[in-house]
């Protein structure tokens, strides 16, 4: 048996679920027996990518001992569009400045 945990989180609510788990589940074994899609209905589970530690990983990834299986949700906004409009309204202000 290994020992994982499942983590997921959504603005407004995060959860992380500790499993005991048969050697050679996969990504896809730990989501399901944290019942992701049970506690967080509606959500495109398909859509969402998974990881382990931070790293991405499919859901046919074998799982070791003590590893954290994450569940990511879309991003809100593209991180990248989100710096260039900050540093645009960055360099426009300093523009105006006397």
């Amino acid at each position: 048996m290994i020992h994982v945990t499942v983590a997921f989180a959504l603005p407004q609510r995060q959860e992380v679920v500790a499993l005991e788990l048969p050697e050679g589940s996969t990504v896809a074994d730990a989501i399901a027996a944290a019942r992701v899609a049970e506690r967080f209905p509606g959500l495109d589970m398909a859509a969402l990518k998974t990881g382990i530690w931070s790293r991405e990983a499919s859901l046919a990834t074998a799982l070791r001992d003590a590893d954290r299986v994450e569940v990511y949700r879309p991003l809100a906004a593209d991180p990248k569009e989100t710096r260039r409009s900050r540093a645009l309204k960055s360099s426009t202000r300093s523009r105006n400045e006397p």
